[in-house]
């Protein structure tokens, strides 16, 4: 296991080298999540591409650091990570908020991002009225008491079978998420509206999203796309919030050939 102090908090990452002159992916997981979720991505890209996964503050194996959080404060360890490990031209594939600190990443240390693939997130996302009743339910009675309501937004009925031992094995990695952690990433997702910067973005973009996603649904996700100058959009079939657990295969073919059209500049516009 790699770890790495950024800003004050230990970050657990994973870097795995891949062939010079092919530029470094970067995953970034969604609320409640740890990078695990990439595993079915990563494997299919792995030896073609140096890859970066990493557990944001407050998740997986990586430090609590101080609450509540914004998005800055997680788009600043993105940046000291990839600072850290000497990345620079990265492409950066979030999910969800991951997503948000993917636009974020790109609004403030473009040197770091060569392309953005964003999966299943938005420009602004929820309500704060919506995200302090969940920051209420997860300080007085744990993620546990919103489980179920979550998995039916992250997967599709499917994916949710009860024989499905994959199913109940995300569920536990929801539940064990660290609470304050969670809270806090629920607050920095209340306060965050990317929309002025998403304008802004001056990379190629890839927007994703699963067909069946109650989280941020196609419609929400194509708003985004909307605002970014040349962005792709691309729905995936038979997919809830999380793509890379559902359809891997169909998210990595469509990352492929995405980075297949970047120009070598990778920028767009000035």
């Amino acid at each position: 296991m790699q770890f790495a102090t950024v800003n004050d908090v230990i970050l657990h990452h994973q870097l795995i080298g891949g062939p010079a002159g092919k530029p470094v992916i970067v995953f970034v997981n969604s609320l409640g999540t740890d990078f695990r979720i990439w595993r079915d991505v990563v494997v299919r890209l792995a030896g073609d591409f140096p890859i970066i996964t990493y557990d944001k503050r407050g998740h997986g194996l990586s430090d609590l650091g101080q609450v509540p959080y914004s998005i800055d404060d997680h788009v600043l360890d993105l940046a000291g990570l990839l600072d850290r490990l000497n990345v620079r031209d990265a492409i950066i594939c979030g999910l969800s908020v991951g997503g948000m600190i993917a636009q974020g990443l790109e609004a403030k240390r473009p040197d770091l991002v060569k392309g953005l693939v964003l999966c299943d997130t938005a420009h602004k996302i929820g309500t704060a009225e919506m995200w302090n009743a969940r920051i209420e339910s997860v300080e007085t009675k744990g993620i546990e008491s919103l489980a179920d309501g979550i998995l039916e937004r992250w997967f599709t009925p499917a994916f949710r079978r009860p024989e499905n031992a994959a199913y109940h094995g995300y569920r536990t990695m929801l539940t064990r998420q660290s609470a304050v952690g969670y809270a806090a990433t629920c607050a920095a997702l209340r306060d965050a509206d990317l929309t002025e910067s998403t304008k802004r973005i001056a990379v190629p973009t890839l927007c994703v999203v699963g067909d069946q996603d109650g989280s941020t649904p196609p419609d929400v996700v194509l708003s985004m796309a909307k605002l970014i100058h040349g962005a792709r959009y691309e729905v995936i079939k038979d997919a809830g919030h999380i793509p890379c657990v559902e359809q891997p295969e169909m998210l990595t073919e469509m990352i492929r050939a995405f980075i297949d059209t970047i120009p070598a500049g990778g920028k767009l516009h000035a």
